[in-house]
């Protein structure tokens, strides 16, 4: 078998060959040449080295170990994946093995509790045997002493007369703290009219009628075209739901005097009636007083910021129970897939679904709806309830005025105005323009911090092209009419529901 030559071997034997006396010379003293030193003299000796002797070497030292080191990590890859295959069925087995041991279990005790309710319907017979022989025995002695004693008559009727009294007694004092207990002080009460007032006005007005379970004033207004009613129905929420009505402003501050709905009593007792206008009135922008303009605003708009915090913050509260837990139902499960889409996170991230699951500052709200809405009376806030001035490329929207000719943007329009409110919100929280602004929010309430708008204003430079311009804006709005004195405000709860219907 021909014996197997290195590469050095092989130029060394071309060396021979071609009679190369400085290599022979090197061989005959024993000096050990390396293989580059070979090649070296072998060049300077302009003998040309074969490319088979080269491309045998770079096999045999470096493509074989490579391809061997390749395998050899695909082996590893297989074994590993075996093993993690195992590893998944043992599982599987262990947790289909508990689960049935866990219904076995559960199976035999509930068989012997049926066989320990068995057993005790069985011996109940025995057991009302036993004490009705007792008692019976017992009321048999004592009537057999009475009837063979002499008794006091007088002794007697005292002694009954007595017993009935305590009776008596006892039986008013608990009626009566019933009564007390039962007693609703929150209901006012109502005089009621026989008669219904008919108010004619040459101003047109909706007709209002007040409607209650059992005992309620009527009032008609009437109008020369429609007459939307007014309905009060006693509930666990009280709830103003005005939908589209073409309501006159005059008629809206009337309202907001009848449900003594005032921002002064709202900025001192921080509570405000869950009021939702479905739009603006469409003469909002006619008033003369720019204060009286700006104080309707707020008190249709503050209703439907704050019930939107609330949900959130109720959702983020369901969400921290949810994530302690180890095990959560089919529901729950559920409930947090609709969440995660909802926020826009991907790969179920709890913690990024926490970062954005939070509420917007109220006085960031109301500032950045009266400058994108003009206070209410811009037309994109009239014509599609627009109040944030949100852009959409794809959806139903308003073209602005003035939008450029390379520009194909529209305003956002909503069904109402709750639905904008939402919008917004959800624009904010999930956004990546607005990270600083969610990261900003998440460090303050890590240090247990109040979240209010001004500290979180500069972070909102994306929002509009002005950058920093709009930020300094919206500080002013907030600063000059006091929106900080409506972030702890909270909806009220009470027991009416109004509803309006045309």
């Amino acid at each position: 078998m021909k014996k197997r030559l290195s590469y050095r071997d092989k130029l060394l034997e071309l060396a021979y060959i071609y009679n190369v006396k400085e290599i022979q010379e090197y061989t005959k003293r024993r000096k050990n040449l390396t293989t580059g030193q070979i090649e070296l003299i072998l060049k300077k000796n302009k003998i040309i080295i074969p490319k088979e002797f080269k491309t045998n070497f770079i096999k045999e030292n470096f493509v074989k170990p490579i391809s061997r080191i390749k395998s050899n990590i695909e082996n590893f890859k297989e074994e590993k994946i075996k093993d993690k295959n195992r590893f998944f069925r043992r599982v599987e087995n262990y947790k289909y093995d508990t689960s049935r041991k866990v219904n076995h279990g559960i199976n035999n005790l509930w068989r012997g509790f049926g066989n320990v309710g068995i057993n005790f319907l069985n011996i109940i017979p025995k057991l009302g045997n036993a004490v009705g022989k007792f008692f019976g025995e017992l009321f048999t002695d004592v009537f057999n002493s009475i009837y063979n004693q002499q008794i006091d008559q007088k002794s007697a009727r005292k002694v009954i007369t007595g017993f009935f009294i305590v009776i008596g007694v006892t039986t008013a004092v608990i009626a009566g703290l019933s009564t007390y207990k039962n007693f609703d002080f929150s209901k006012t009460k109502l005089e009621v009219k026989k008669t219904e007032e008919i108010v004619k006005k040459e101003i047109k007005k909706p007709d209002v009628k007040i409607k209650e379970k059992s005992t309620a004033p009527k009032t008609n207004i009437e109008k020369e075209s429609k007459k939307p009613e007014l309905k009060v129905k006693e509930k666990n929420v009280a709830e103003v739901i005005l939908p589209d009505l073409n309501l006159k402003t005059e008629t809206v501050i009337q309202l907001f005097k009848d449900v003594d709905y005032d921002l002064r009593k709202v900025r001192n007792e921080k509570l405000v009636k869950p009021i939702y206008f479905t739009q603006f009135p469409r003469d909002l922008d006619d008033l003369k007083s720019v204060r009286l303009k700006k104080e309707t605003f707020i008190k249709i708009v503050l209703p439907l910021i704050v019930a939107e915090n609330e949900k959130i913050l109720d959702d983020r509260k369901k969400l921290i129970t949810l994530s302690e837990k180890k095990y959560t139902s089919d529901l729950e499960k559920q409930w947090l897939r609709q969440k995660l889409l909802e926020y826009k996170v991907k790969k179920g991230n709890i913690e990024k679904l926490l970062l954005r699951m939070d509420m917007i500052p109220v006085s960031i709200a109301l500032a950045q709806a009266a400058k994108e809405s003009g206070w209410g009376t811009s037309r994109f806030a009239l014509e599609g309830n627009a109040i944030f001035g949100q852009w959409t490329w794809d959806g139903q929207g308003i073209a602005p005025l003035n939008r450029d000719g390379d520009k194909n943007h529209k305003i956002l329009k909503f069904p109402i105005l709750r639905a904008s409110v939402k919008a917004y919100k959800n624009n904010l929280n999930t956004h990546k323009s607005y990270l600083k602004f969610r990261e900003k929010r998440k460090s303050l309430r890590d240090k247990n911090k109040d979240i209010t708008g001004l500290a979180l204003t500069n972070t909102l430079k994306n929002y509009a092209q002005t950058g920093s311009e709009y930020t300094k804006i919206l500080n002013q709005i907030i600063t000059q009419n006091r929106l900080t004195d409506f972030e702890p405000v909270r909806l009220v709860n009470s027991i009416k529901q109004v509803e309006l219907k045309s």
